[in-house]
């Protein structure tokens, strides 16, 4: 094994082990820190072989990327085979996972909430004060964050500031290395 392939190997494990904390399944996660790897768009024959997974993971794992934005199906010229290209740049992937968590997470939380709050403002118990205050709490940081994600994605200060300064330190960092 040279030593791409091992770190490649450790890349891919980590980016695996990681997934999971913005909302992919491991097995997901390695596919696409193996097409982070590429140099070029590859089939899901190649990924397969790539990772030793079965023909069911991979095509699961590439619809999910390609729903998260993270990943680009290609015709190959000439034939009906997809390749598959992974997003590699930073902001698009930053907005991409941004956008997902809260189309998937957010908005149907602050969904219900909007639901079940007015239903409790009509009971008196001390029972239904205490749900709704504390539903009130998890609405009001859950719109905090929500709206931080909107102004985000809008392209409002949050974007311009934020993804500037992520990115200004980002290329500091990879300067000094």
């Amino acid at each position: 094994m040279t030593r791409i392939d091992e770190i490649r190997s450790e890349f891919i494990e980590m980016w695996g082990r990681m997934s999971s904390l913005w909302g992919i399944t491991p097995a997901t996660g390695r596919v696409y820190g193996w097409l982070i790897t590429q140099p070029d768009p590859v089939d899901a024959d190649t990924i397969m072989a790539g990772l030793s997974m079965s023909r069911g993971a991979v095509s699961m794992a590439c619809r999910e990327l390609v729903d998260w934005g993270l990943v680009h199906p290609e015709r190959v010229g000439g034939s009906r085979r997809v390749a598959y290209r992974a997003e590699t740049d930073l902001e698009k992937v930053v907005r991409a996972v941004v956008t997902t968590r809260k189309r998937r997470e957010w908005d149907p939380v602050l969904e219900r909430l909007d639901e079940w709050i007015p239903g409790l403002k009509g009971e008196r118990s001390r029972e239904a004060k205490v749900l709704r205050e504390r539903l009130e709490d998890i609405a009001a940081l859950v719109g905090v964050a929500d709206e931080a994600a909107r102004q985000f994605l809008s392209g409002g200060i949050v974007q311009k500031l934020g993804m500037q300064m992520l990115m200004a330190k980002a290329s500091k960092a990879r300067r000094k290395h």
